[in-house]
């Protein structure tokens, strides 16, 4: 049963879901980075606009409705499903039937093996990837063509995947997480507001600033000079003088 505060469906833009696995047992694992990133969001919702929730005792999942102050968009709907990760889909299909939402108004956060940890991925469609969430979501709505925020978590040697999946992010990972979490919240802003592109590009652009503190300097280099190159370097330097119409 869907709450009655606010199911009118005018003006509703679509439907984020964050996908993990309910229980404390689960909580802060790297299976439930979709739950991380949705709760994140809703947060930030709820400072910069306002947020309904719309579920109730009897669902199988969480709903809220988000409005965002000042921002040239219609509300959006935010999800997290009850149902464990392989009966995500249940709660997808169930929410986005109801409001008359189109697979391309969806748009689900994940995470996502084979990205490394600390960076992001905005794409539509594609395989599972044997992600029991994603598959449950393209079954339930029987298409793959729907948005995707992956978030990464690297799929390191030696790891168990079941193991690696359901295991808590490292202190390493936490450090990680206080970057991408705002910048991954941004992202699904820029969605919502501005569509795919802009935020495919903004994710695209994101380094975190270990990373870029980690990249080595380019090399110097000492460029071959032609005569006009020193005549040029000849000439006296040059000195600021005051800037026309600006007194001291």
């Amino acid at each position: 049963m869907i709450n009655v505060l606010f199911t009118h469906m005018e003006q509703l833009n679509g439907l984020i879901t964050g996908l993990g696995n309910p229980g404390k047992e689960y909580a802060s694992t790297r299976h439930n980075y979709g739950f991380i990133l949705a709760e994140a969001l809703l947060e930030e919702c709820a400072r910069s606009g306002q947020v309904n929730r719309l579920s109730g005792r009897k669902d199988c999942f969480c709903l809220w409705r988000c409005s965002l102050r000042g921002k040239k968009c219609a509300d959006w709907l935010v999800a997290t499903p009850l149902t464990f990760m392989n009966k995500s889909g249940e709660a997808v299909q169930r929410v986005s039937a109801y409001y008359h939402i189109s697979p391309q108004q969806i748009l689900v956060l994940h995470d996502e093996l084979d990205i490394p940890p600390g960076r992001m991925k905005l794409k539509t469609g594609g395989g599972h990837a044997g992600h029991n969430g994603v598959r449950s979501v393209q079954h339930m709505l029987g298409t793959p063509d729907f948005h995707r925020l992956r978030l990464g978590i690297g799929k390191p040697a030696g790891y168990d995947t079941v193991s690696y999946v359901l295991g808590r992010f490292s202190t390493e990972e936490q450090s990680l997480l206080s970057e991408i979490i705002p910048a991954a919240v941004d992202a699904i802003l820029i969605f919502m507001e501005k569509g795919m592109r802009s935020a495919q590009q903004f994710c695209n652009a994101f380094v975190p600033a270990s990373e870029k503190a980690a990249a080595p300097l380019p090399a110097a280099s000492t460029p071959s000079l032609s005569q006009d190159d020193v005549s040029i370097n000849n000439k006296k330097p040059f000195q600021a003088g005051p800037c026309p119409g600006v007194t001291a």
